[in-house]
């Protein structure tokens, strides 16, 4: 049997440490003691939650896009599928390792997205875009943690708070999509979606495409 070798780790501010593990041809990323966050095998939810925010904004002629979380780079990659040519993708990443793992052994798995000319990685934390950017985006794509009450690192709690919410919220064009991934529901998350504003549907895609366990994502749609 061949066993998981870890390649490389990466300490996440707050304390915390990632993880890269090899087994064959696969893949996956783990915070050291907490399990896997994310494989190479099963990201049928991490497309879905994409391809959802996608397709709300596909006929428009240069949308914006902004990503919170790298990862594997399939978020990434299935944004870009479903895009225009004139699109402009920004991916926001905090680890420099984590980037470099994409460019690297990760990049063929999600088909190098990276090198499309319309992503570029922000490195950085994504709440200190919201905070202060003030292009306005057409989606914004959450997929930093475990969920609204499962976090890989502390601070990523505000983006879930009513103060998060709203600053994505204004951060949006009107008709805008806010987009986030969790691995449980959590109806009071619902509840500070659809208080900020959003009109909100929670759909269960499942980790891999057909099978596996299913996931959350929130669709929350802002509005003229």
């Amino acid at each position: 049997m061949i066993a998981w070798t870890l390649v490389d780790t990466a300490d996440i501010p707050g304390g915390a440490t990632l993880q890269l593990f090899r087994h064959d041809k696969d893949f996956s990323i783990r915070v050291a003691g907490s399990g896997v966050l994310m494989n190479t095998r099963g990201h049928g939810s991490e497309d879905a939650l994409a391809e959802l925010a996608c397709a709300k904004i596909a006929t428009r002629s240069r949308p914006r896009v902004l990503i919170g979380g790298l990862g594997m780079g399939f978020t990434l990659a299935t944004a870009l599928r479903c895009l225009p040519s004139g699109a402009d993708v920004v991916v926001a990443e905090l680890l420099t390792a984590v980037i470099a793992w994409n460019r690297g052994a990760l990049g063929e798995y999600a088909g190098h997205p990276l090198r499309d000319r319309r992503s570029t990685v922000y490195e950085g934390d994504i709440i200190e875009i919201l905070k202060s950017d003030c292009r306005p985006y057409d989606a914004i794509v959450l997929d930093v943690d475990n969920g609204p009450d499962a976090f890989t690192r502390k601070e990523n709690e505000w983006l879930y708070t009513s103060s998060g919410l709203a600053a994505a919220y204004q951060a949006l064009r009107p008709n805008g999509v806010l987009a986030v991934w969790s691995a449980a529901a959590d109806p009071s998350f619902t509840a500070r979606l659809q208080k900020a504003g959003f009109q909100t549907e929670q759909l269960r895609p499942r980790a891999r495409r057909g099978k596996g366990a299913r996931q959350i994502v929130w669709i929350a749609e802002r509005g003229v």
